[in-house]
Formats: structure tokens, C-alpha cells, sequence
């Protein structure tokens, strides 16, 4: 049962102690600096996007075409391939297109991975406050086996739900450290994607 218990503790201290490394974002648990927002300017070197903005979400087929392109599960491949088709076939409006195509990126991709951010800063305050339970719930199982008589029963039942929590805080530890990397790739997207426009564009 000390096994238990000194196990319990090394896991949780383990999983919190990898505290922010920004002080301007506490609840930011990657290893990866925090950067809120994409800047347009590291993506995109062609023609200003001021005159296009909001306005691809008017059209229905770069709307679409923005959607699938954003997907994760579209490989960067076949979304590149998917620019270059759509921008050969728009003739005259070329630029005009490329433009929409990649404002739409722009504001879809940035607001994926505010979603992502978001999610991960959650999980990070849950899994702090689950830390803190744990360490209570560790704490009290230690004084119980020291009360002489012992209570067997209650001994069992806390270390049972001492286990099952520390797993589950284990799991949610391993999905964030996975999870960490989805901006980055985000990023990197945006900017094979921009990359590819511009080339069409030339």
C-alpha cells in the first residue's frame, strides 16, 4: 500500500510539474510556446488580402473548397493538388480566387487552432484540479493506515478510487502531450497551403 501511495504521488507530481513556462499563459501546459494567433505576414507573401476578407465565405465554391482543404484528414498532398486544380481553372480571376481561397484558409485555420488552444488550457486547469484531489485523497489514505483499528474496507475502497483516478489523470497527461502538436501542424498547413497559392498565382 506505501508502494501505492509513493506511486500515486511520483505520477501526479510528474504530470504537474511541467508548470507554463510563460507566465503570461498559466494554464498553457506544451512544451511548445504559446502563440495566440497565426500573423498573416509569416504565411503569406503575396498581394494584400484587405479588399477580400470576409468576403469568401460569400462564395459557395471557395467556402467549400476552404472546408475540405482545412480538414485534417485531407492530406496536405491531395490539398495542394486541390489549390493548383481550382487555380488553373480560374482563368481570368486567378488572383482574385487565390486571394478569397487564402483569406478563407487564414480565418479557418487560425480559428481551428484557437479551438485547439482553448481545449488544451481545459484539460490543463482539470488536470490541475484533479492533481490536487488526488494529493488529498493520497493524504487520507495514508492517515487511515495509520488508525489503529485499522478499516480494512475503507482502506480498499479509497485505494481503488486512488488507482482509477490516477489513471484516468495518466490518460488525459498522454492525450495533451499528443494534442500539443496540433498548432504547430495547423501552422505549418496554413503555410504549404499559402505557399502553393502563391506559386499558382506567378
Amino acid at each position: 500500500m506505501r508502494v501505492l501511495v509513493l506511486a500515486v504521488m511520483a505520477i501526479v507530481l510528474s504530470g504537474t510539474a511541467a508548470r507554463a513556462a510563460d507566465p503570461r499563459y498559466p494554464d498553457w501546459p506544451c512544451t511548445q510556446a504559446k502563440v495566440p494567433e497565426i500573423s498573416l505576414a509569416a504565411v503569406w507573401a503575396g498581394p494584400p488580402l484587405d479588399d477580400v476578407q470576409n468576403k469568401w465565405k460569400d462564395d459557395a465554391k471557395i467556402s467549400a473548397l476552404v472546408a475540405k482543404l482545412s480538414a485534417r484528414k485531407t492530406p496536405l498532398d491531395e490539398a495542394e493538388k486541390l489549390v493548383k486544380e481550382f487555380l488553373a481553372a480560374s482563368a481570368s480571376d486567378k488572383t482574385a480566387n487565390a486571394k478569397l481561397l487564402f483569406a478563407g484558409l487564414f480565418d479557418t485555420l487560425n480559428a481551428q487552432r484557437s479551438q485547439v488552444m482553448n481545449g488544451l488550457e481545459r484539460v490543463s486547469r482539470k488536470q490541475r484540479e484533479a492533481a490536487d484531489k488526488i494529493r488529498e485523497e493520497t493524504l487520507a489514505l495514508q492517515a487511515l493506515q495509520g488508525v489503529t483499528p485499522r478499516d480494512d474496507a475503507k482502506i480498499e475502497a479509497l485505494s481503488n478510487e486512488l488507482i482509477w483516478k490516477t489513471r484516468i489523470f495518466e490518460d488525459r497527461h498522454k492525450v495533451v502531450r499528443f494534442v500539443c502538436e496540433v498548432p504547430t501542424t495547423i501552422d505549418q498547413r496554413l503555410f504549404a497551403l499559402g505557399r502553393v497559392i502563391q506559386q499558382e498565382m506567378e
